[in-house]
This record gives C-alpha cells, sequence and structure tokens, in this order.
C-alpha cells in the first residue's frame, strides 16, 4: 500500500501519524473509505496501538472520523467547506492587516522570496506536491508575521483540514497561476503598507478560493450520481 518504511529511531505511532496523512492527502485513501487498522498492523507487523494513537490524533485534526466501530476519511460536506472558510476570512483578512503593519524588511522578502520560488516551479511544471507547499508557506509567513499568538493558533487548529482543502482546491490547468497571481496582488498591497487594500485583497483571494472549491466539490457530486 505504500513505500514508507518504519524506522526504528522515531515513535511509530508518529510514523504512523505521517504516513496515514500523506496517504490521505495523496488520494490513496478517498474521502469517507475505511482506514482499517488491523490491516494496517499486520502490513507492517506492529501492534495496533500506535495506529490507534496516529488516528486519534488525525481524528482530532479532523482528517478522520470515527463512525461507530469504523474509521474512515474525512468527507466534507458543503456546509464544512464554506464554515472554514468564514473562519479563515475573519482571521486571515486580520492577520494580513498586522503583518502589513508590523513585518520588517527582512520578513517581507521572505515572502517575497516564496512567491518568487513559486513562480519559478510552475515554469518548469513542478507538480502540486511541489507548489501547494509553497502556496500554504505563503499564508503562513503572513500569520507568523502578524505577531498575534492566539490568532496563529485558531488557524493552526484547522491546518489539517485546510491543506486537504488546498489539494483538493487544485484542479484546474491554469490554477497555479490564478493562485500565485492573488498571493502577488496581495504581496503587493503588503509591501506598500496598505493595511485596508491588502486585507480586502486576502478576503477577494479567499472567497474566490471557496468558490472554486464549492464547484469542484459539486462536479464530483454529480459524477458520482451518473456513476452510481
Amino acid at each position: 500500500m505504500s513505500e514508507r518504511i518504519l524506522e526504528k529511531r522515531e515513535p511509530y505511532y508518529v510514523q504512523f501519524y505521517h504516513l496515514i496523512r500523506q496517504m490521505i492527502f495523496d488520494g490513496k485513501y478517498q474521502p469517507g473509505e475505511r482506514v482499517n487498522e488491523t490491516q494496517l498492523a499486520k502490513e507492517y507487523n506492529v501492534s495496533k496501538s500506535p495506529i490507534r494513537e496516529a488516528i486519534r490524533i488525525l481524528e482530532k485534526e479532523g482528517l478522520l472520523v470515527v463512525d461507530k466501530s469504523k474509521v474512515v476519511v474525512y468527507k466534507p460536506t458543503l456546509k464544512d467547506v464554506k464554515d472554514i472558510y468564514q473562519c479563515r476570512m475573519a482571521l486571515e483578512s486580520f492577520a494580513v492587516k498586522l503583518t502589513t503593519r508590523l513585518a520588517n524588511e527582512s520578513e517581507l522578502a521572505a515572502i517575497e522570496k516564496v512567491l518568487d520560488d513559486t513562480e519559478a516551479a510552475i515554469k518548469i511544471g513542478s507538480s502540486q506536491h511541489t507548489i501547494i507547499p509553497l502556496n500554504e508557506q505563503f499564508h503562513h509567513l503572513i500569520l507568523t508575521h502578524s505577531q498575534n499568538n492566539r490568532l496563529q493558533k485558531q488557524v493552526h487548529d484547522l491546518k489539517g483540514i485546510i491543506y486537504y482543502f488546498r489539494i483538493l482546491n487544485f484542479k484546474g490547468s491554469d490554477r497555479a497561476q490564478e493562485i500565485l497571481d492573488q498571493h502577488r496582488r496581495i504581496f503587493g498591497y503588503i509591501k506598500a503598507r496598505d493595511e485596508s487594500l491588502a486585507s480586502e485583497e486576502m478576503m477577494k483571494h479567499l472567497e474566490l478560493d471557496v468558490d472554486h472549491l464549492l464547484e469542484s466539490l459539486q462536479e464530483s457530486v454529480e459524477n458520482q450520481k451518473l456513476l452510481s
């Protein structure tokens, strides 16, 4: 099922956490699919204990759901997407205001470098495995340089689900460039120290994001109906 080999120097539950999480992100576990701890324990010749601990952490992150006696991969609903993006809009539009006000020149340079790295990755045709983490890093730096630890924690609690949405939201031949263009506009206002327009542009970016994701999920639902 996976090419990952367990290593003794890292606790098994940590390794299974990363293993299952990556399999979800890579689509090897589909939304709603069962994660069989007995099968995993047998495949890797370990007890169920570290797998159960990994599942507990992933359940807390929202990526796994314990449904009676089964463990299944989180399957987003349209309401979930709307609710989570409403949280992101409130938190990240304020974070970008703070970053615009507080970030020093070296911190601004670090954000700009992420954008330049993203552009370079797009030009050479890098896969989503390279570009999505760069997109995440852009948002992460804005949150970090807001200097508001409470705000950062609120977003961090949604980190797993947000990253999952980023993967689901990456459909479309020009999607990487569209997101980069939006990030460039946000950064332009940050660099110009315009808090109001930076916040407004972040809101627009997240609104476009949620619209694209909802459309993709709706198409997926319709395709499933046609296949059933």
